[in-house]
């Protein structure tokens, strides 16, 4: 049973290239990464939407990511790609809503 939890979890970080698309806030995205799907997702033809609301600092990083909602295991694939997007700068903070839907 431990191996096949073990299993399970390292599953979830091994990623393949994914059919993502990303909806975004009012604040213009100049680098976008694309989430990778992962493997256990894409093997349980799992599909569905993540939410994130991202703080973006006044330079365009991003400087908090939090899921809102989604399936846990996609959710991680979201949080880590909107972590390295970049927005155009800015004069002070924005809250930025995205929501990521991946399909198989």
């Amino acid at each position: 049973m431990r191996a096949a939890t073990l299993t399970a979890f390292l599953c979830v970080f091994a990623c393949c290239p994914s059919r993502a698309q990303e909806t975004e806030g009012s604040r213009k995205v100049v680098n976008r990464v694309t989430p990778q799907y992962p493997s256990l997702a894409r093997g349980l033809k799992l599909q569905g939407s993540v939410r994130v609301e991202v703080v973006v600092a006044p330079d365009g990083s991003a400087k908090t990511v939090e899921i809102k909602g989604g399936h846990p295991l996609l959710a991680r694939a979201a949080q880590d790609a909107i972590q390295q997007w970049k927005w155009v700068p800015a004069p002070s903070e924005t809250r930025e809503l995205i929501e990521v839907k991946f399909n198989p």
